[in-house]
C-alpha cells in the first residue's frame, strides 16, 4: 500500500505544515503514528475532528509529555521508528528531553524531520509568525498580486505547505535512503523561509537575466501579460489564459475571432495595455461555460476558473479520481501517482488520543505497561 509501505514515523502532534507533511508521508504508506497532547489544549483551528483533513490515514495516541512517563513511551516508540517528525519553536524538543540527541541516543538511525518558520537559528529563529511573514521574506509575497495593487498573500500554499510541508517530507525521504546506506540518522532542518526562497529559484535566474523586473504585475508570470491572465465572463464568472509560447497564442487569436484585428506584436509590451483591453472586452460577450465549450481542451492553454467546490465535479478531476470522501468529507485525494505501489488512505482524521492503546499494543507495549502509564496520568 504506496511506496513508503513499512516506514514507521513518529509526529508529534502540530499545526499546518507539520501535519500535512505527515498526512503526505502517510498517504504514500508510511505507519505514522500521531502523538497528541494528553490535555484539553486544541492545536490550531477547532473543529470536528472528521473536518481536520491534515489528520488523515494514521493514528492518534495522546500522552502527557509534561510526565517523565510520557516522554520515556515516547523515546520507546522512537527507538522502533525510522523517522520523527515535530514543529515546535527551537528549543522545545529540547526542554521535554526529547531533542535530537536524546532521540539519537536511543536510536542513531533516527531521521529527526525539524519544521519551523524561520529555521533552527539565525536572528528572527525563536520568533512568532505565520506563512505571510515567511514569505514576505523571501520576495515571493512582494511578487504575487496585480501592478495596480498590494502583494496578495497566495492563501498559505507558498509558505507553510509549498516552502514547508513539502521540502519537510522530501527531505525526510531523503535522509531515510541516505540512513539505509549510511547506518546514522540525522536532522532535517525544514524553514519554510528557506523552502519559499527555493521555490523562487526560477524568478531569480529570470531577474538577473534581464527577463524579469522587481516591480509586481510587470512580468509575464505575475498577470503582467495580457495573454497570462485571468478575465471575467458574461455571468461574471473568470477564465485563465496561459498562451505564452507563440503557436498557442495564434491559437488564442484565431479562436478569439482577433487573428485579423491590427493588434501589437505579443511581445511587444507597449502594446500590452491594449491587447488586454481588447481580451477582456471578448471575453466579456460568453459566459463561463460558452467559453469552455470553445475552448477547453484546445492549444489556447485555456481553463476555466473554478471554485473549491466546483473543482471536484470538473469532468477531468472525475475521470482521474482526484478527489475522494472519508468521512463523509470530499477531498483531494493522493498525489503523485504509482504504477505498482498505489498510495491509499487507511483511516479517516481521527479523535486526539483515540487510538492510544490499540496502537501502543501493535508497536510492542504490553497490557501491564499500558496499565502503568494510565495511572500515572501519561496516557489517555
Amino acid at each position: 500500500m504506496g511506496p513508503l509501505e513499512g516506514v514507521k514515523i513518529v509526529e508529534i502532534a502540530g499545526i499546518g505544515p507539520g501535519p500535512f507533511c505527515c498526512m503526505l508521508l502517510a498517504d504514500m504508506g508510511a505507519e505514522v503514528l500521531r502523538v497528541d497532547r494528553n490535555d484539553s489544549v486544541e492545536l490550531g483551528i477547532v473543529m470536528e475532528p472528521r473536518f481536520n483533513v491534515l489528520n488523515r490515514g494514521r493514528r492518534s495516541i495522546g500522552v502527557n509529555l509534561k510526565t517523565p512517563e510520557g516522554v520515556a513511551l515516547v523515546k520507546r516508540l522512537i527507538a522502533d521508528a525510522d523517522a520523527l517528525v515535530e514543529g515546535f519553536r527551537p528549543g522545545v524538543m529540547e526542554r521535554l528531553g526529547l531533542g535530537p540527541e536524546d532521540c539519537f541516543a536511543v536510536n542513531p538511525r533516527l531521521v529527526f524531520g525539524r519544521m519551523t518558520g524561520f529555521g533552527q537559528e539565525g536572528p528572527m529563529a525563536k520568533a512568532a509568525g505565520h506563512d505571510i511573514n515567511y514569505i514576505a521574506l523571501t520576495g515571493a509575497l512582494h511578487a504575487i498580486g496585480h501592478k495596480d495593487g498590494g502583494p496578495v498573500p497566495p492563501l498559505n500554499l507558498v509558505g507553510d505547505f509549498g516552502g514547508g510541508s513539502l521540502y519537510l517530507a522530501f527531505g525526510v525521504v531523503c535522509a531515510l535512503l541516505e540512513a539505509r546506506r549510511s547506518g546514522k540518522g540525522q536532522v532535517v532542518d525544514a524553514a519554510i523561509v528557506d523552502g519559499a526562497a527555493s521555490l523562487m529559484t526560477f524568478a531569480y535566474g529570470l531577474l538577473r537575466a534581464d527577463l524579469w523586473t522587481d516591480e509586481r504585475g510587470e512580468n509575464t508570470l505575475d498577470s503582467g501579460a495580457p495573454w497570462y491572465d485571468v478575465y471575467e465572463t458574461l455571468d461574471g464568472k473568470h477564465v485563465s489564459i496561459g498562451a505564452i509560447e507563440s503557436r498557442f497564442y495564434q491559437e488564442l487569436l484565431h479562436r478569439l475571432g482577433l487573428d485579423q484585428e491590427d493588434l501589437p506584436a505579443q511581445g511587444d509590451r507597449a502594446g500590452w495595455p491594449k491587447l488586454r483591453a481588447r481580451f477582456a472586452e471578448v471575453f466579456r460577450t460568453r459566459s463561463r461555460e460558452e467559453w469552455s465549450i470553445l475552448l477547453e481542451g484546445t492549444d489556447t492553454c485555456f481553463a476555466p476558473v473554478l471554485s473549491i467546490d466546483e473543482a471536484p465535479e470538473h469532468p477531468h478531476a472525475a475521470a482521474r479520481g482526484n478527489y475522494v470522501t472519508i468521512a463523509g468529507i470530499k477531498q483531494p485525494g493522493p498525489a503523485p501517482r504509482f504504477s505498482r505501489t498505489k498510495p491509499e488512505i487507511r483511516c479517516a482524521p481521527p479523535v486526539p488520543g483515540e487510538h492510544t492503546e490499540a496502537a501502543l499494543r501493535d508497536w510492542g507495549v504490553s497490557e501491564t505497561e499500558i496499565a502503568a502509564l494510565r495511572a500515572a496520568a501519561a496516557i489517555r
